[in-house]
């Protein structure tokens, strides 16, 4: 296991890693929107949020119901768990869970509001005496890790990308590397403003990548890991990266899932990328719910059996 800010290093060790894992999960799991509100904590840090007062309860649930039903269309078994009326930021469990085959892992949030999120038993028990699978939690120690809210896994490899910013620290990159069993992270700071890197970069079934280049620093980040996906790169632009086109996740080999703000941001030149890439583009209705500052990526808590 190592952990390198040297692009060239990265590029020479990542083209060694084989190909052993599966680049897509098992089934994801949920969380419902209740009581959907502003969270002030996040809002610190976070410049997605929007204004409080035009949140919607019954439309975030319509919008919620609707990336369910469509993963269950496309096949992926789903699991929705209720939202707790003290984690506004509930709806977003990626950040604060994550699995690896055999292994749920806990995050260590930042924000107070986000800390009682994983302190639910009802996700913790599902998980450890329905599904059989070890607990492994990361907090403690100064850690701070909003899993794959910082940390872009390539499943397939055992490769990671995080980007470096409040919500992650170097004993929480350390941390997260053992936990998800990493042979090789890729370390870089993301622009001033951008919180999680899953808003500026997505990995596609370990095969192509969605990136927004001015989000990465240095800028060779960006270019030695769009060198090592042979260039199989859709680019976005600042303004579809605020669109959330980057918080897209490809929940099968070969279906992408999308806000509709996300999917309308693109050109079509770039959506052909995707269909040349061997994927099928599915929006969603997601904007009530991006008014808290995340979008249909952050909603997915990928399983890995």
């Amino acid at each position: 296991m190592s952990i390198t800010r040297d692009p060239q290093f990265f590029l020479q060790r990542a083209r060694t890693l084989p190909y052993v894992g599966k680049p897509a999960c098992d089934g994801v799991f949920l969380v419902a929107p209740e009581q959907f509100r502003f969270c002030a904590d996040s809002a610190q840090d976070n410049v997605y949020m929007r204004d409080e007062a035009t949140f919607s309860q019954q439309r975030a649930l319509e919008q919620h119901h609707a990336l369910a039903q469509k993963l269950y269309a496309l096949g992926v078994p789903v699991v929705t768990f209720p939202g707790d009326p003290d984690c506004p930021d509930g709806i977003f469990p990626n950040n604060a869970f994550a699995t690896a085959p055999g292994r749920l892992i806990l995050g260590a949030m930042k924000h107070p509001a986000r800390q009682k999120e994983t302190q639910r038993q009802d996700i913790r028990y599902w998980f450890e005496q329905g599904m059989g699978m070890e607990v492994h939690t990361i907090g403690g120690e100064g850690r701070v890790a909003e899993l794959t809210g910082v940390m872009i896994i390539d499943r397939a490899r055992k490769l990671g990308f995080c980007g470096m910013t409040e919500r992650v620290n170097a004993a929480g990159l350390q941390a997260m590397v053992e936990a998800f069993g990493l042979e090789l992270a890729f370390q870089f700071e993301l622009a001033r403003g951008e919180y999680h890197t899953n808003v500026v970069m997505s990995i596609l079934a370990s095969r192509a990548v969605v990136l927004q280049k001015d989000a990465l620093i240095p800028a060779q980040a960006a270019e030695a890991i769009a060198e090592f996906y042979e260039q199989r790169v859709i680019w976005i632009s600042a303004a579809q990266k605020n669109a959330f086109a980057g918080n897209c996740i490809a929940v099968t080999e070969s279906d992408v899932l999308i806000s509709r703000s996300g999917y309308d941001s693109l050109d079509e030149g770039q959506r052909r990328q995707f269909s040349e890439y061997g994927f099928s583009l599915h929006p969603l209705p997601a904007d009530e719910i991006e008014k808290a500052g995340g979008s249909v990526r952050c909603m997915v808590a990928e399983i890995f059996l």
